[in-house]
């Protein structure tokens, strides 16, 4: 079947309304049209709907090598390949991708009960989550709210956030990573589900306080800080994925930027709110941006401009972006947002001739430990379907 037809069309038309606080230049650009699925993605589909369903190879990333790096559902990653497939569904309709997701979802479930991990979200709320949004399963829900009480076992009421991870103890006490905020989701829909308040206060809790301590004058982001847990005192401030400390890991940034955008929609707060827009100021603004939007790893990495790219940043800032749009109406995010696409959608950024279930290549995963580096990894493509989807639901909008 040919997707590139039946998808979205070749091109996507801004038609952004307009705030009053916009230039003419801004509204004109915003009418351009950007072409966000061509046929060099779309020649992807196949591959990833024939990857076969196997409990220990939720495919996470491509090997220098060519071979699918796979891993069992422990694995933070295992959620977005079954939610791209249901990414998938939403934007095309074809219910060959529900079904093919729903085949990987047991293989998920008994991650509702770990208890040893703050990823939670990461792979129960992006596929299970994602699938419980198409057909209200009874079942679940209930793996949903298990996940969500197993989360909630990791919030430390002294230091107001949930624990990120249990290793590293000689580097650190309790680690809180910027990465968390994307795991309030599964709270905050818990307690929509359920009732239950709890779930929804930890989630604020977690992002009152990262918002505090988080964040530097300019509105970028550390990617660790280590909590004392009797104080709730912040004794440290580290990297782990960044070039240093106090360089700018784009991941990072977009995590945030996801993050607060996210909790401003459960919670309404516009504290939440503008915090995501000087977090998207920040990242629009920057001076090491490359042209086509797509950020290198590090925004301070040492061999700018020939530095490695993170598509998988891109991909985020983009889906982040389309849904600040809908809650300020500022032309910036959307086209922004649509420059991004356009990029990931070249030949440039989309993996070619490989037999692999990804879509885009070029993304990095962890520079300092030298690995998943300049390759295909299945965030991105989680992402960057979510941002299609949600500019598919802007033009219908609009």
């Amino acid at each position: 079947m040919n997707y590139f037809k039946c998808l979205i069309g070749i091109v996507l038309f801004g038609c952004a309304a307009s705030n009053g606080n916009n230039t003419g230049g801004d509204t004109a650009k915003a009418n351009e049209h950007y072409e966000i699925w061509n046929s060099s993605v779309d020649a992807r589909v196949p591959n990833m709907l024939k990857y076969k369903v196997d409990s220990v190879s939720f495919p996470r990333s491509l090997e220098k090598d060519g071979v699918t790096r796979k891993r069992p559902s422990k694995d933070w990653t295992c959620g977005f390949y079954p939610g791209s497939l249901i990414q998938m569904f939403h934007i095309t309709g074809d219910s060959i991708f529900l079904d093919q997701a729903n085949l990987w979802l047991p293989y998920v479930e008994k991650e509702q009960w770990n208890a040893g991990t703050h990823d939670m979200g990461f792979k129960v709320f992006c596929s299970i989550g994602e699938a419980y949004k198409v057909s209200k399963n009874k079942h679940l829900e209930e793996v949903l709210l298990q996940s969500a009480k197993t989360l909630s076992t990791r919030f430390n009421p002294e230091v107001g956030c949930i624990k990120s991870w249990d290793f590293g103890q000689d580097r650190w006490t309790y680690p809180v990573i910027i990465d968390n905020m994307m795991n309030l989701e599964l709270l905050f829909e818990a307690s929509l589900i359920s009732g239950d308040s709890s779930f929804h206060d930890i989630a604020v809790s977690h992002a009152e306080n990262t918002m505090q301590n988080h964040y530097r004058e300019d509105n970028s982001c550390y990617h660790v800080l280590d909590y004392n847990p009797k104080t709730g005192e912040v004794e440290n401030f580290l990297t782990h994925q960044g070039l240093n400390v106090n360089s700018v890991w784009s991941r990072g940034q977009g995590w945030g930027l996801y993050g607060f955008t996210m909790c401003y929609r459960y919670t309404k707060d516009e504290r939440f709110l503008k915090h995501a827009q000087k977090i998207a100021s920040f990242i629009m603004n920057q001076p090491n941006m490359p042209e086509d939007k797509v950020p290198y790893w590090d925004m301070h990495a040492p061999k700018i401009p020939n530095a490695f790219r993170d598509v998988s940043s891109a991909s985020i800032y983009a889906s982040a972006l389309y849904e600040l749009y809908t809650y300020t109406n500022e032309d910036a995010y959307l086209i922004y947002a649509d420059e991004i696409l356009t990029s990931l959608g070249n030949e440039q950024y989309v993996l070619n001739n490989i037999d692999a279930p990804f879509i885009l290549d070029h993304s990095t995963g962890d520079w300092p430990k030298n690995d998943e580096i300049d390759t295909s990894i299945a965030y991105a493509d989680y992402y960057f379907l979510e941002a299609i989807k949600r500019r598919k639901s802007l033009e219908i909008n609009m």
